[in-house]
């Protein structure tokens, strides 16, 4: 096997692993902290935790790893210091407890995909690879993680933390296989993180992608609470989790010619354009069929705007900035906005049960007219 495809198969092994625990989290730790007691506030507010801690542990990464070079490492330490984290979940009761260890164990988790997707995709270019076929396999795992959710953890929601735990050792294995690449710091002090900080562009696109990662918050807390509620048994709700994500391995798998036909740009643009369709069609129905067809739309809102992002960062960061770059989009867009949205979404599900939809459905359409701005400012090139 030459050195290109062991790349890819050692990075896409780790997806997988990564993958199958966020396959757990997603749809089944809401349900177990609602097993803890927790209300759907609370419930809101321990999930916006997990984004939130995003804003100052995904930067603090992100500086370190520019300024050693080497991204295989910090993941190995990213993997080891969750696995401990998740394990005092074992131990805690309470609200307030639950919520300290939430903020602990996020900050080493959330930490972990923004340096596997700088990675990812710098090894992508250097060796010639389709960034979206390695990250697929992350999607193939999150169904298969899904699946076999809505068939053993659906009646056994105190075992979702002990298939957590399990899913991390695999994933540390998956670490110490990582292929690595270095980026050795030639000059002794960084560019400024201002740099980035002071630019429009960059500033829009952190506003555009930010309202399409927070019209996913009602979505990723209480959809499954809220199918539950309607009848919906667990098997139908794991299919229903999985369409999704098997839409957005159709659109990994044609990467290159999706990013070359639409631009990032433009493929933000569908994000947001799929997203409010999507969240329409999820406020106004329950029947397994329609929500069935609407899921599809993950390729759009969760797919589309994942591979625009990353390859608006992969062109738009300057020189030496990659791995920050990567790390202020994942702590705003996935950390400070989306924690804002996952607190605002206990409260709205609360109130307005399946209309909370319409909410994300707004917030897909002031995204889609962000993206529209960006495409008229942006040149395709490094900002500058």
């Amino acid at each position: 096997m030459n050195s290109a495809k062991s790349s890819a198969l050692r990075l896409s092994f780790f997806y997988a692993a990564i993958f199958f625990i966020m396959g757990v989290l997603l749809p089944y730790w809401p349900v177990w902290l609602q097993s803890r007691g927790l209300n759907a506030q609370e419930i809101g507010l321990a999930l916006a935790a997990t984004f939130l801690v995003r804003v100052a542990a995904n930067p603090l990464v992100g500086h370190i790893v520019d300024r050693r070079g080497d991204r295989r490492r910090p993941l190995i330490f990213l993997v080891i210091g969750s696995f401990f984290a998740y394990g005092l979940f074992a131990v805690t009761d309470g609200f307030w407890a639950l919520l300290a260890v939430t903020v602990v164990s996020a900050g080493f988790f959330s930490s972990l995909m923004p340096i596997a997707d700088n990675l990812a995709i710098i090894t992508a270019i250097e060796r010639n690879l389709d960034y979206g076929r390695i990250r697929l396999w992350g999607s193939l795992a999150f169904i298969a993680a899904v699946a076999a959710g809505g068939q053993f953890l659906g009646g056994r929601i105190d075992l979702v933390l002990w298939a957590i735990l399990a899913l991390h050792v695999i994933a540390l294995a998956g670490g110490v296989w990582l292929p690595d690449v270095e980026r050795p710091i030639n000059k002794p002090i960084l560019p400024p993180i201002t740099l980035l900080l002071r630019s429009r562009i960059f500033g829009l696109f952190l506003v555009a992608t930010g309202m399409l990662q927070a019209s996913h918050m009602v979505y990723y807390g209480f959809a499954t609470i809220h199918w539950q509620a309607a009848g919906l048994s667990g098997t139908v709700i794991g299919g229903l989790w999985a369409v999704g994500v098997i839409a957005e391995v159709v659109l990994f798998a044609v990467s290159n010619r999706a990013v070359t036909a639409l631009g990032p740009v433009g493929l933000l643009i569908a994000a947001g354009c799929g997203g409010v369709v999507r969240w329409l069609t999820l406020a106004v129905s329950v029947d397994p069929l329609v929500l069935g067809v609407a899921q599809t739309l993950h390729a759009a809102t969760f797919g589309a705007m994942h591979l625009g992002a990353m390859h608006f960062i992969n062109r738009g960061s300057p020189t030496g900035m990659s791995a920050r770059a990567q790390a202020l989009y994942s702590s705003t867009t996935a950390g400070l906005v989306a924690g804002l949205g996952m607190v605002a979404s206990g409260y709205l599900y609360e109130s307005w049960f399946g209309a909370a939809f319409l909410f994300m459905a707004a917030a897909s359409g002031v995204g889609a007219l962000a993206c529209i701005a960006l495409a008229r400012r942006w040149d395709g090139g490094a900002i500058k």
